[in-house]
C-alpha cells in the first residue's frame, strides 16, 4: 500500500474544511429563509425616525426586505452583520442618500418626527441638513477649515453676519473635540489634517447645520486605533444632544458606544435589542453565529 503524503493530507483537510463551510452556510441559509420577522423591540420609547417595511431594490436585488425599526432620540444604534448584509444600504435610507442610484427603488415609510422622508413634496436638501451622514472615510472640502464648517451654514442661511459665523465655526470644532489643535490655523487646508483630525472636521461639518439625527457609516474603519478612541468618545458626548446611527464592522466598537444594536443578514432585520441583552444572550441563531465568530 503507498504511503500517505504531506500532499495527500493537506488535500483531505482542505476538502474537510470546505465541507464544513458548506455545511455552515447552507445551515445559515436555511435560518435565513426560515426567517418570520424580527426578533426583539423594534420600537424605541421616544423616537427620532420610524421604519416600517422598508424595502430596497437595485433592479431586481432584493437588497432590503421588510426591514420595520425605530431610531431612539438622544440614543447611539449600531448596526451590525456580515459584509453585504444591508445595513449600510439601510443606513442611507433614512436621508435619501439612495436617491443618487438611478438603479435603486426604496418602498415603505421612513419618519423623521412624524414627516414622511420620501414624500415626493418633500425638498431633500433641508432633509439632508436634518439627518446628516459621516462616512467611512473622511472627506474634507478642499477648503480651509474654517470653509467646511462654514459651508452648510452659508447655504441653508443660519448665520446673519461674520460674527454668527464665526461663532457657528467656534462652538461645531468645540463640540467635535477639534478647536484647541486647529484654532490657530483655521485658514490652512482641511485636507492637511490628520485623519483621525479630518474625521472630527466632517463631524464637525455635519453638525454646525444642527442635525436632529447623524447617520455614521463606519467612521473610524480608516483610523487608528488612538484615532478611534478619540472619535467614540465624541460619540458619546453627542448622544446628548444628538440621536446617532452607526454602521460598523467591529462588533466591540458596537458594544462600547451603542445603547441598542440591530443585526442584519441577507437583508433581513433578524434581530435588535439592548446591546448589552445582543452581545452577552442573543435570542436568534444567526446573530449568536455571528457575534461568537462562526461567519463574519
Amino acid at each position: 500500500m503507498s504511503e500517505t503524503t504531506v500532499d495527500d493530507l493537506e488535500t483531505g483537510a482542505m476538502t474537510q474544511t470546505a465541507a464544513v463551510l458548506r455545511d455552515s452556510a447552507d445551515d445559515m441559509q436555511a435560518q435565513n429563509d426560515a426567517f418570520t420577522g424580527t426578533v426583539g423591540e423594534i420600537k424605541a420609547a421616544n423616537p427620532r425616525m420610524t421604519c416600517r417595511n422598508v424595502n430596497v431594490y437595485y433592479d431586481e436585488k432584493h437588497a432590503i426586505q421588510d426591514v420595520s425599526l425605530d431610531v431612539g432620540k438622544n440614543e447611539v444604534i449600531s448596526m451590525i452583520g456580515p459584509s453585504g448584509c444591508g445595513k449600510s444600504t439601510f443606513l442611507r435610507c433614512l436621508n435619501r442618500m439612495n436617491d443618487t442610484i438611478d438603479i435603486c427603488r426604496v418602498t415603505g415609510e421612513i419618519k423623521l418626527d412624524g414627516q414622511d422622508i420620501y414624500d415626493k413634496r418633500l425638498d431633500v436638501v433641508p432633509l439632508r441638513a436634518q439627518v446628516g451622514m459621516v462616512f467611512q472615510k473622511p472627506n474634507p472640502f478642499p477648503k480651509s477649515i474654517y470653509d467646511n464648517i462654514a459651508y452648510g451654514p452659508r447655504i441653508h442661511g443660519l448665520a446673519e453676519d461674520k460674527d454668527e459665523m464665526d461663532e457657528i465655526v467656534e462652538s461645531s470644532l468645540i463640540r467635535a473635540g477639534l478647536w484647541k489643535e486647529v484654532r490657530d490655523r483655521l485658514d490652512q487646508p482641511g485636507t492637511g489634517l490628520s485623519g483621525g483630525q479630518q474625521q472630527r472636521l466632517c463631524i464637525a461639518r455635519t453638525i454646525a447645520v444642527s442635525p436632529e439625527v447623524i447617520l455614521m457609516d463606519e467612521p473610524c474603519s480608516a483610523l487608528d486605533p488612538i484615532a478611534t478612541a478619540i472619535i467614540e468618545e465624541l460619540i458619546d458626548e453627542l448622544r446628548e444632544n444628538f440621536t446617532i446611527a452607526i454602521v460598523t464592522h467591529s462588533m466591540q466598537q458596537a458594544a462600547r458606544v451603542s445603547q441598542r444594536t440591530a443585526y442584519f443578514h441577507l437583508g433581513k432585520l433578524i434581530e435588535v435589542g439592548n446591546t448589552d441583552d445582543i452581545f452577552t444572550n442573543p435570542s436568534h441563531k444567526l446573530t449568536e453565529d455571528y457575534i461568537t465568530g462562526r461567519f463574519g
